[in-house]
């Protein structure tokens, strides 16, 4: 059976059984402090704010959510399934957002997104059955399995945040891609979702420290405990080029 972390004595156990699982999760609580249990509403309606608020600003997604809240009160799949798309337009919604809200509606009411069972299932078999469903990419999956289930082994591979968290705290010379980010997190099943909160907690506290020093972008700090050696022999003398881009504003 899947573990969840609903409580914050949930959250402490969690957190211990990872520090055992790997120490160096422990250095970072040190430094960055205990991440907060932060709970999103589940159900269609934590679902639908989760795609609301993509890509907008905090206070963008705010507005169009209270619009959308007060439209449709209660918010039920049936609801959006019979708004007209013109409607929805009119409360601040995209046409994809649109399309996949409906998408999800009608998921949900033939039972091919039983939302109500996916507390059941493992992490993976639950990140399938919703990303599915037309609209719903890995991201909104991961983060509406850890933030609205509190699945104790969702992880959110994608997130730039997490990439760029992980870089920082393990001494990477470049942010891990999802793919490698889904490697590098195989040995901490099933406490996964556990590491991504600790991870942001440290990635904004490192922030945090580094903008009050003027410094633009964390560097990768050398981390208390060693990291684990990497597989084969050749590892060590492969590199890769630098990846460019900016990096992310600080997790959740």
């Amino acid at each position: 059976m899947p573990s969840f972390i609903h409580t914050e004595s949930d959250l402490d156990a969690a957190l211990e059984a990872l520090g055992k699982a790997d120490a160096r999760f422990t250095a970072l609580l040190a430094k960055a402090g205990r991440p907060p249990l932060r709970r999103r509403a589940d159900g269609f309606a934590g679902l639908a704010a989760i795609i609301v608020a993509q890509q907008l600003s905090t206070a963008s997604a705010n507005a169009i959510w209270g619009r959308l809240a007060a439209a449709f009160d209660p918010l039920e799949p049936a609801a959006i399934l019979r708004a007209r798309p013109a409607k929805l337009a009119r409360l601040g919604l995209s046409a994809a957002k649109i399309r996949t809200l409906k998408a999800i509606a009608k998921a949900i009411g033939g039972e091919d997104l039983p939302l109500h069972r996916l507390a059941a299932l493992e992490a993976d078999q639950a990140h399938a059955a919703l990303t599915a469903v037309h609209g719903i990419g890995p991201w909104t999956a991961d983060i509406y399995l850890l933030s609205s289930l509190g699945h104790a082994d969702a992880w959110p591979a994608g997130d730039l945040a997490l990439q760029e968290a992980a870089r920082v705290a393990f001494a990477l010379p470049v942010r891990p891609n999802a793919k490698e980010m889904q490697a590098l997190a195989e040995s901490w099943r099933p406490w996964r979702a556990v590491a991504a909160r600790i991870l942001w907690t440290y990635y904004r506290a490192v922030a945090e420290a580094a903008k009050a020093a003027g410094i633009k972008r964390p560097r990768a700090a050398k981390p208390r405990v060693p990291a684990r050696p990497k597989h084969g022999a050749s590892a060590g003398r492969k590199r890769r080029k630098t990846r460019t881009g900016r990096a992310p504003a600080p997790g959740r």
